[in-house]
């Protein structure tokens, strides 16, 4: 930033200037007396930038949250993830901005479900005697990164890309399937409804990490 250098007169030798700090002396930048006004409105800018991170993280994380407990929330959250590949299948060739754009939004959405899924519901999995279930299901989400890599790297007008992203739909599809009608009913029949409670929070506290 350039700045003006202010010649100093003898009266302002003799007299300084006793309306700031700094000694008497006036800002060799001079904003003088709007220091404090400068510095109020940066810090009143950066507590909006945090509110507005806090509140755009609560706002994505309620998707889930909002629906109830942490099968619910879960599931919300798949069906969020299939309505977005709709709107991918829907796509054309020359429409190679909307595939990105739609792309990264399935990525965004999978992250965070997946951190939820394999650092706290596939443990309490293994903990309640279902290692087979939570290693498998394990195992597919890595199967559907390998998808989205090659999704991410292929160039969106390539004639397969769309066939292959139908077939991560369907993948996911099954996989979302299995976790909603057998899994997770049977975790949750198990779990006391006060294990329940906890596990819809922790599931909800890690969500927020990548919300």
């Amino acid at each position: 930033m350039a700045t003006r250098t202010r010649s100093k007169s003898s009266n302002d030798t003799r007299t300084g200037d006793r309306s700031g700090g700094n000694g008497g002396r006036r800002s060799a930048f001079g904003w003088g007396g709007q220091t404090g006004v400068i510095a109020a409105a940066a810090m009143a800018g950066a507590a909006v930038g945090i509110a507005a991170n806090l509140g755009r993280k609560f706002v994505v994380q309620g998707i889930g949250a909002s629906a109830g407990d942490w099968s619910e929330a879960l599931a919300a959250e798949h069906q969020l993830v299939l309505a977005l590949f709709d709107k991918l299948g829907a796509t054309s060739d020359e429409q190679t901005w909307m595939r990105a754009h739609l792309l990264t939004k399935i990525k965004n959405a999978l992250g965070k479900h997946a951190l939820e899924e394999e650092n706290v519901l596939y443990p309490v999995l293994r903990r309640a005697n279902a290692a087979h279930d939570a290693d498998a299901l394990n195992g597919e989400h890595g199967y559907v990164k390998t998808y989205l890599y090659e999704l991410e790297t292929t160039a969106k007008d390539d004639p397969g890309w769309l066939a292959k992203a139908r077939e991560l739909r369907a993948m996911l599809e099954e996989h979302m399937r299995m976790e909603e009608d057998e899994v997770f009913p049977a975790l949750r029949a198990g779990l006391s409804e006060e294990q329940n409670a906890e596990l819809s929070r922790a599931i909800n506290r890690e969500g927020l990490k990548l919300a």
